[in-house]
């Protein structure tokens, strides 16, 4: 059992104890919690909620509207829907925040309450805690009869989204449409089964082939979009002849390709090749990614003039970033891409359609729009600490030790070595250090990951 408690939202196993899984008692105060943020914000009394394909997605709305209501907010429940979908319908209604039901890429037996403000956003890190303290006091007033909030439905927001995509002036079906893509969907029996192909039919393509397309919850594989996970995607797509495949999570904001040989992408190229056709259609357009993203994102952005700014991990960092920026586009390196023109979040389905211009109008297979970019390889690793290590002083004796090289210090720690790179950060919920690197060598990449975990261990003793 477990329940992880974060800036960013509330999200646990299902069952068990109250306050060491996520159980009912831990649904209702968090959800009492983030009406009492909203309360002090004075934005309204209109929250927007949404949930993915889980299977406990269903109890855990009724949980979740039930406390809203209780505490005199009016509920506008989309139903089964998209995290990108939720974040848009907070603006478009003019709400005065969100919730979205669902635990991203993690299994099954996990769910989640994800939190945003009256802008569709995810919370800061200040009103993050905020409510953490607040549940924890449980000092919660709930309405009287006379008060009590009002439950609406609304199932047409996925439509609604794909809409405003359709607007996006750098998506053209008519190029889309004239390519004859033939292509295969796994949504990984979550809400992509029911998002990806509406988009994709709107956008004019008639050859759709679905796997794992009931909308269980009871994931074929392991929902989170790694080349481990979409063996079976790589095998349908070169099966069927596909021209390409497209793999979602199971809330729709990650998005990675297949190529037509049954070959990956690759997860980290999603926003590359995105940020490359938004940029040649914006000239000196700049870019947002967090550290632990490739570096092909910048060799993009220079080549069209732009300039690249790292972020902190975490998608409110990346956000904030890109504002302060005025970025062009932005995102993160596992396959999330956020377009600012539609809203700022992470958003699978303007990702594909804007992927899938670039694709029609380059003219060639996706593996040959592949080619065109830079080969980076990530080696991601992670060291078990002991709580009686100083991490901060490991990291400043580490620094100290390549002050000689590029250094970032914005988030843990990112040392530069030319084109090269290593990150080094702490867990928010395990007893560890990430130490992702990169080269264009896998060799190198994992040799650099060697050579500081050794320095990491020298350090400890």
């Amino acid at each position: 059992m477990a329940l992880i408690k974060s800036i960013s939202g509330i999200r646990g196993t299902i069952g068990g104890k109250p306050g060491t899984a996520l159980t009912p008692i831990d649904v209702v105060k968090f959800t009492a919690a983030y009406g009492a943020w909203v309360e002090l914000q004075n934005a309204g009394k209109k929250i927007v909620v949404g949930r993915d394909g889980r299977i406990s997605g269903e109890m855990v709305r009724n949980l979740v509207v039930a406390t809203l209501q209780s505490l005199g907010f009016d509920v506008l429940d989309l139903g089964l829907s998209t995290t990108p979908t939720v974040e848009m319908a907070v603006k478009m209604e003019g709400a005065s925040g969100g919730i979205i039901l669902t635990a991203s890429h993690n299994p099954k037996e996990w769910n989640a309450l994800k939190l945003l403000n009256k802008d569709g956003e995810f919370l800061n890190a200040e009103a993050g805690a905020w409510i953490l303290d607040f549940a924890e006091k449980g000092e919660q007033q709930f309405a009287d009869v006379n008060k009590l909030g009002i439950v609406a439905t609304d199932d047409s927001y996925i439509a609604k989204h794909i809409d405003e995509i359709l607007k996006h002036p750098l998506v053209d079906v008519q190029a889309i449409a004239k390519a004859n893509f033939k292509i295969v969907v796994d949504p990984v029996n979550s809400t992509g089964a029911i998002s990806v192909p509406q988009l994709l039919k709107a956008l004019g393509v008639e050859d759709i082939i679905l796997i794992n397309e009931e909308v269980t919850g009871k994931f074929a594989h392991n929902p989170e979009p790694l080349p481990e996970n979409l063996r079976e995607l790589c095998q349908v797509v070169e099966k069927k002849n596909a021209s390409l495949g497209i793999a979602v999570d199971p809330d729709v904001d990650r998005l990675c390709f297949v190529c037509e040989d049954g070959s990956l992408f690759g997860e980290e190229y999603t926003l590359v090749a995105v940020a490359d056709y938004i940029l040649k259609n914006k000239k000196g357009g700049n870019t947002v990614s967090n550290m632990s993203s490739t570096r092909a994102l910048r060799d993009v952005t220079e080549k069209h003039g732009g300039i690249y700014t790292p972020s902190a991990v975490g998608e409110v960092n990346v956000v904030k970033k890109m504002k302060d920026t005025h970025a062009a586009i932005g995102g993160e390196g596992n396959g999330g891409i956020i377009v600012p023109e539609l809203h700022y979040g992470r958003d699978a389905l303007i990702g594909i359609a804007l992927f899938l211009t670039h694709l029609a109008q380059f003219g060639k297979g996706i593996k040959a729009l592949r080619n065109t970019y830079p080969d980076y390889y990530i080696s991601k690793n992670k060291m078990e600490l002991d709580e009686s290590i100083d991490v901060k002083a490991i990291f400043k004796l580490i620094a100290e030790k390549y002050k000689k090289q590029p250094i970032n210090t914005e988030d843990g720690l990112k040392i530069e070595f030319d084109t090269d790179w290593v990150h080094l950060r702490t867990s928010n919920t395990e007893p560890i250090i990430r130490i992702y690197s990169e080269s264009a060598s896998e060799t190198m990449a994992n040799n650099i990951a060697k050579r500081i975990m050794e320095d990491i261990k020298e350090m400890m003793r």
